[in-house]
């Protein structure tokens, strides 16, 4: 069995719900804690896998000019996906680029998957196709499996009723496959995880649970909770200089180059930055607000977003949004 692996990382979507930031950046290239999601999963992978191929379409020269740019240490592979294709037929779509065990990643997601261990794990069972697997409280709007003693995958169940649900864990966006799985994908749009993996369940399914975080991104309030869950809890990551005399921050908080927190509260929970202003007597928690914003004075700013050079006027409350100034025709 080849060392090397392949992983198709999906980034598809137009990121919907998180509108009206998608407006301006597609969802891979939004920055969390400074660097773009896509590339925490990037980073994320082991030294053999030797490829990444990433179908994308939605502001695909955004993306093919940021890794021009910010060149990976691994051979970066884009390939056009004219509409949108379903997980599976993504998949399918770059097939000729696939020679052998390979991983599906789901590119929108942060988590503590340790994908060397994933990948061996995949190999002791002599898998036909493994799933990460996360357990949550409440998996109603999740798609759970059953698993046997020995990780075996016996069973699906799509968003099931609290009191009819079998387990708790769900699936967690990353699957390692044999190259046979893709004779299982039709042509067109497909769902991996509605079509292909019930028809495959009999060849060889397996289940790998594990610890630390998982976030799925594309919601405006998972996106901040990817924010501190890599945060830590703690104020080391702050520039003094920014913080001016009479400021309070409540940890864990972070403030880059250059910002200017003018005798406010931030925090706890809060990421300011770089150039980034925060006017007087205002109050910053649980938020992230990005470059050369400014927060006027007396402002309250609460489970939210404030995007790249937007200016919120004195005195305004702002709660569970994203403010941006991108507009649908930025599209």
């Amino acid at each position: 069995m080849p060392s090397a692996v392949k992983a198709v990382l999906l980034v598809g979507g137009l990121g919907t719900r998180l509108r009206p930031l998608t407006y301006r950046i597609p969802k891979p290239l939004i920055p969390v804690m400074g660097k773009p999601l896509v590339m925490h999963v990037i980073d994320s992978m082991p030294a053999e896998i030797d490829e990444i191929i990433i179908p994308v379409s939605y502001k695909k020269e955004m993306m093919e000019d940021y890794l021009q740019k910010n060149r990976p240490k691994r051979r970066i592979t884009l390939v056009d996906e004219p509409e949108p294709m379903g997980t599976g037929g993504a998949v399918k779509n770059v097939e000729k680029h696939i020679d052998g065990q390979f991983l599906v990643i789901n590119g929108d997601s942060i988590s503590s998957l340790d994908i060397a261990k994933f990948i061996k794990f995949h190999r002791q069972k002599k898998a036909f196709a493994s799933i990460s697997l996360w357990p949550v409280d409440d998996p109603t709007p999740y798609g759970i499996v059953d698993l046997a003693k020995d990780d075996r995958i016996r069973r699906f169940q799509e968003k099931p009723k609290k009191e009819e649900a079998f387990s708790n864990l769900i699936n967690a966006g990353a699957y390692a496959l044999e190259h046979e799985v893709l004779d299982h994908i039709g042509k067109g749009f497909v769902s991996m995880e509605r079509e292909v993996f019930p028809r495959i369940l009999d060849r060889g399914m397996y289940g790998m649970q594990f610890d630390g975080y998982w976030i799925d991104c594309g919601r405006r309030e998972n996106l901040l909770e990817a924010f501190w869950a890599l945060m830590g809890r703690d104020t080391r990551d702050i520039d003094k200089k920014c913080v001016q005399e009479g400021a309070e921050l409540r940890a864990p908080v972070v403030v880059r180059q250059d910002a200017v927190i003018a005798g406010a509260t931030v925090g706890p929970h809060a990421y300011i930055s770089e150039r980034a202003v925060i006017g007087i007597r205002s109050r910053v928690e649980r938020s992230v607000i990005l470059e050369d914003a400014r927060v006027g004075a007396r402002c309250q700013i609460r489970d939210s977003i404030v995007d790249v050079g937007v200016t919120v006027p004195d005195g305004t409350v702002v709660e569970s949004e994203i403010l941006s100034s991108a507009k649908a025709t930025d599209r």
